[in-house]
């Protein structure tokens, strides 16, 4: 086994990089650092997070394999604000409930329909 800092980065493939950006930044507060003319990469929510916006508009919001990705809130009480923020930043509401009681879930599309799970537990 080696040691890693566990899943560090993924690659979007996105029609429009900035609008990517200002969703995940208005939902999940990631903050800008590396730009190009086809990319954009940006950091958090969570120390080692890095997600990159990749300008491919055949490929984007297309799963190729994996269904979703997540985002851990740090209370249980904050699985609303996600919701209204999502929306308001342009995404949709996909499903919700709890894995359990006090353990909520809601699955939201981004605007480029890539499915994320935001939850609790």
């Amino acid at each position: 086994m080696i040691k890693t800092h566990g899943l560090t980065h993924i690659n979007l493939a996105v029609k429009d990089p900035d609008r990517s950006l200002k969703f995940y930044r208005q939902v999940f507060g990631v903050k800008e650092y590396y730009r190009d003319d086809n990319s954009i990469q940006v950091q958090g929510p969570g120390p080692h997070d890095v997600i990159a916006f990749e300008r491919n508009k055949s490929a984007a919001g297309k799963a190729g394999g994996i269904d979703h990705f997540g985002f851990r809130l740090t209370t249980s009480k904050d699985i609303e604000k996600a919701a209204k923020e999502v929306e308001r930043a342009g995404g949709k509401i996909l499903r919700r409930g709890e894995f359990a009681p006090g353990f909520p879930f809601v699955y939201v599309a981004d605007p480029d329909g890539y499915e994320i799970e935001i939850w609790y537990e």
